[in-house]
């Protein structure tokens, strides 16, 4: 009998919204599971692929931006993107209680709660983008209009340069 493909929940939320992807996994074994590595395991340039980034505010509230993995959050730029004085990134043993994803495999889709979502403006740009697929080890890749379509969020320009 044959293995049944692995379903996370974001690829499950795709299917339901009848959004069509194409999945990409990649090797994990050596431990290099940031961004630019999983875009390269992918063969995929970097500006394609993007992280995401879970942050609190000053006011305690959380958002989440989601970057080209070659690039750095300007904390500034994303403080005022959500109105707010100051952000600050939240630490990795809270990442799992507040979205449901471990570090690596955080995904802007599906998170326990929503949280305002910010995209950098850079992906205006690409037809298609990648994301985490929930899970450390796979990768989602979209239509930037199905993304657009399946996550609520706003563009903003929120990168250093």
């Amino acid at each position: 009998m044959a293995k049944k493909e692995e379903k996370t929940n974001v690829l499950r939320i795709l299917d339901k919204a009848k959004i069509d992807y194409i999945i990409h996994k990649y090797d994990t074994e050596d431990g290099e599971i940031d961004g630019v590595s999983v875009a390269n395991k992918c063969n995929e340039d970097p500006r394609f692929v993007y992280k995401t980034l879970v942050t609190r505010a000053n006011t305690k509230d959380y958002y989440v931006f989601v970057i080209p993995v070659e690039k750095k959050l300007d904390v500034k730029k994303a403080a005022k993107a959500a109105s707010v004085k100051s952000i600050q990134m939240i630490a990795q043993k809270e990442l799992l209680p507040l979205t449901g994803y471990i570090h690596g495999g955080c995904s802007p889709i599906d998170m326990k709660r929503f949280f305002p979502t910010f995209v950098d403006i850079s992906a205006k740009e690409n037809e298609r983008i990648y994301i985490s697929a929930g899970k450390v080890g796979i990768q989602v890749e979209l239509k930037r209009e199905d993304f657009e379509r399946i996550l609520l969020f706003t563009y903003s320009d929120i990168t250093m340069e």
